[in-house]
């Protein structure tokens, strides 16, 4: 029995808690066609599987939208379960399979696309929100994010597979190494958790990496802060361009005025020797209107 590790709810903190699963037969794993420069790790195990499906919660009554359905381990058990199904599958030999295996069903669609060329409100049937689910590719996994958020208002929830790293990055919290402009562009459109983690013998072939599923709400700050989306993210992107560098240092390469920036950073109680990094994003957000003020 492989071991992988589901994430528990209760208690304060969150904590790791065994879950035992179960690999595909050998015959399942030899069947699939790997392609690495498409960044295929084919998913061989049925728990995990189940697991994340049941992450999105109910989808009977929504339209779901799986990225990279590959050999189709989640798709068999989306199927089923909700109320209409579109996956988009790149692999222009993958897709074909996909729509003779899932012929029969009424309610599944499957889309041979570049979901980084899909319209994501063109999906929907009608006003409700779309679900996401989806093994992201490691390669493309920060485009594919940046897609998701710029479709927030036509997606409600996401849970998606991503390398354990990038997941550290997303969830990351101001003050901790991993903080940076995934962490706060991820947390300024979605709230973020972890849902499970998966060990390379989760996948056939085996990746380098160990894999985290996430489940992201799409519930976007802007308004809450009281900014304005592009200006705003534009603000986030100077701050952070280089780690290293004071957020001051940063913000006079950006352009902004020297004497302006020590203002703000003395009306915002921000010391002038802070980094970006240890900054969370009402912070953020409170440093960007007075510095707009002026």
């Amino acid at each position: 029995m492989m071991q992988g590790w589901q994430l528990s709810r209760t208690g304060p903190h969150k904590v790791y808690t065994q879950l035992r699963v179960r690999a595909a037969a050998p015959h399942e794993a030899t069947a699939l066609k790997h392609k690495p420069k498409l960044g295929q790790n084919f998913l061989i195990d049925p728990t995990a599987s189940m697991a994340i499906v049941q992450a999105l919660g109910d989808i009977s009554q929504h339209t779901v939208v799986e990225i990279g359905p590959g050999a189709g381990a989640i798709t068999e058990i989306l199927a089923p379960r909700a109320g209409r199904l579109i996956a988009i599958e790149l692999d222009r030999e993958l897709a074909p399979r996909l729509r003779e295996q899932f012929a029969a069903q009424p309610t599944v669609e499957i889309l041979q696309a570049d979901v980084l060329t899909v319209d994501f409100h063109a999906l929907r049937r009608d006003s409700r929100r779309v679900m996401v689910i989806g093994n992201l590719p490691y390669y493309i996994t920060s485009d594919i994010l940046l897609r998701l958020f710029h479709f927030q208002e036509a997606i409600s929830r996401a849970v998606i597979m991503v390398q354990r790293e990038v997941a550290d990055r997303i969830v990351a919290i101001p003050g901790t190494r991993d903080y940076g402009l995934l962490s706060v562009t991820s947390q300024l459109y979605a709230r973020v958790e972890r849902v499970l983690a998966l060990p390379p013998s989760a996948f056939m072939p085996p990746p380098d990496v160990h894999s985290t599923v996430l489940r992201l709400e799409m519930e976007p700050r802007f308004d809450g802060l009281e900014v304005e989306a592009q200006p705003f993210i534009a603000f986030l992107k100077q701050s952070f361009a280089q780690k290293r560098k004071t957020l001051a240092k940063n913000l006079r390469m950006a352009g902004f005025d020297a004497t302006a920036i020590t203002r703000a950073m003395e009306r915002t109680s921000v010391a002038p020797t802070a980094r970006a990094e240890e900054l969370g994003l009402e912070a953020m957000a409170t440093l960007w209107k007075s510095l707009k003020e002026r």
